[in-house]
C-alpha cells in the first residue's frame, strides 16, 4: 500500500523519543447508529459533485429533507488508525482526545511542517505534558474506509468517538496499558460536532471540553461547501483510493478560502495543507449538524476558540451578530450548555477557520493548554 505524506510522517514520529514517546495503534470497534437514508447516488464525477452542492446550497430549500427516504440502523465492525504520544516522563493522568475536521486526518493535530512548529501535540505533550490520543475519524485516512451516502455519516462517526472514548477511560486501548483519571476532548470543526454531540448522548464520559473552529450558528455551512470547489477524489491522485462518491477540495484556492485568513498564513503552509487534504463524504455534509442543535446536560468545563475570520462557523466575522445583547457568535452556544461548571468563549483575533496551520496558532495553544490548567484539568491531576 501507497502510504501518504501524513502517513510517513506519522511513521516517523512514532520513532521519536526526545521529548515523547508515541505508538501508532489500530483499534478494532463495533457500532451502530440510527442514521437517514437518502436518495442520492454517490457522485462519481466532477459533475456530479458539483451538481450536488449547487443542490444543497440552494436557499429557500432543505436538501436534506427532500433527499431524505427514512431513516435505518447502520451496524458494523470498523478498524481505527490512531497515535497516542506519552510525554518523556511518562503518561499523565489526564488524557487529550483529539479529534479533526473535515479536510485532514489526525496529522492536523501534529503538522510536521517547519520541524513540527505547528504541532498542538508537540505542545501539548511535550511543553505541558498531557498524554495525547490523535486519530483518524471513522471512513478517513488509515481508518476503515466505507460507504460515502448513506454509511459514512455524522452519527455513525459519533458511535465512534463514543466507542473510541470508552474502550480509553476503561484502560482497554490494544497493545497499549494506559488508562488515564480523566479525558478531555478537543475538536476541530466536524470534530467539534462530533466532541459537542458526544456529551449531549454520554455526558459522563468527558471532563473537560474544548470546540475549536466551532459555533452553533447554522446559517454559515453554504460559504464552506460552494467555497470547497469540490470535485470528485477521484480527480486527486492522492486521493483516488476513496470509494467512488468521496469529494475532495478543487485546489488550493478553495483550501484558502475554507481554513485560512488574509495575512495570517505562510503559503508554504496552504501548500502542504493541499498536498496532503483529505476528502469528506456527501454523508457527512447532508448530517454535518450532529446534534448540536440539542443541548447537553455536560457539567464540566466547555472552551470555544474560534478565528475571528472563520468562514463555516462565522461568515467570515465572529463579532458581528446584528444583536446588541450578543456580544459574538460563539455566545449563542451557551445557553444549550446550561449545567456547565465554566464557559468560555475565546476569538483569536484575524485568524480563520484552520487555526492550527495559521501564525496565530501558538496563542490558541497556549489559550487552550492554560485554560485546562485553570479549570483543574492539568495534566496531572
Amino acid at each position: 500500500m501507497k502510504l501518504s505524506i501524513s502517513a510517513i510522517a506519522l511513521t516517523a514520529l512514532a520513532t521519536l523519543g526526545e521529548a515523547r514517546h508515541c505508538q501508532n495503534l489500530t483499534i478494532p470497534i463495533q457500532v451502530s447508529a440510527r442514521q437517514g437514508k437518502y436518495s442520492l447516488q454517490p457522485p462519481g464525477d466532477n459533475i456530479a459533485a458539483t451538481n450536488f452542492i449547487l443542490d444543497l446550497t440552494r436557499q429557500g430549500h432543505n436538501y436534506s429533507n427532500e433527499a431524505l427516504t427514512g431513516y435505518q440502523t447502520v451496524s458494523g465492525k470498523y478498524e481505527i488508525a490512531a497515535t497516542i504520544c506519552h510525554p518523556d516522563k511518562g503518561p499523565s493522568s489526564t488524557l487529550q482526545i483529539l479529534t479533526h475536521g473535515i479536510g485532514f486526518d489526525r496529522s492536523y493535530w501534529d503538522f510536521s511542517y517547519n520541524n513540527y512548529n505547528y504541532s498542538y501535540v508537540s505542545q501539548a505533550t511535550d511543553k505541558y505534558g498531557y498524554s495525547t490520543f490523535f486519530f483518524d475519524r471513522l471512513g478517513i485516512g488509515m481508518s476503515t474506509r466505507g460507504e460515502p451516502v448513506n454509511e459514512i455519516q455524522v452519527n455513525l462517526e459519533i458511535a465512534a468517538l463514543q466507542a473510541l472514548t470508552t474502550i480509553i477511560r476503561n484502560g482497554s486501548l490494544p497493545g497499549c496499558s494506559y488508562k488515564p483519571k480523566k479525558t478531555v476532548h478537543v475538536g476541530h470543526s466536524f470534530g467539534s460536532i462530533q466532541s459537542y454531540s458526544l456529551t449531549v448522548l454520554a455526558p459522563h464520559l468527558s471532563d473537560g471540553l474544548v470546540l475549536t473552529g466551532f459555533s452553533q450558528n447554522t446559517s454559515f455551512p453554504p460559504y464552506f461547501e460552494l467555497g470547497g470547489n469540490f470535485i470528485s477524489s477521484k480527480n486527486v491522485p492522492s486521493l483516488a483510493s476513496y470509494p467512488v462518491g468521496y469529494l475532495a477540495a478543487g485546489d488550493a484556492s478553495s483550501v484558502q478560502t475554507n481554513f485560512f485568513s488574509p495575512n495570517d498564513f505562510d503559503p508554504a503552509v496552504l501548500a502542504v495543507s493541499t498536498s496532503t487534504g483529505q476528502p469528506v463524504t456527501p454523508g457527512e455534509i447532508i448530517t454535518l449538524g450532529g446534534l448540536t442543535s440539542m443541548k447537553s446536560n455536560f457539567t464540566g468545563p466547555v472552551l470555544i476558540i474560534t478565528g475571528e475570520r472563520d468562514v463555516p462557523f462565522c461568515g467570515g466575522d465572529c463579532i458581528i451578530t446584528g444583536n446588541p445583547a450578543l456580544p459574538n457568535l460563539l455566545a449563542q452556544s451557551k445557553p444549550y450548555l446550561p449545567n456547565v461548571k465554566n464557559f468560555t468563549g475565546f476569538i483569536v483575533p484575524g485568524a480563520g477557520h484552520g487555526l492550527n496551520l495559521q501564525y496565530s496558532h501558538r496563542l490558541v495553544y497556549s489559550t487552550i493548554l492554560n485554560y485546562l490548567q485553570a479549570q483543574g484539568l492539568s495534566a496531572s491531576v
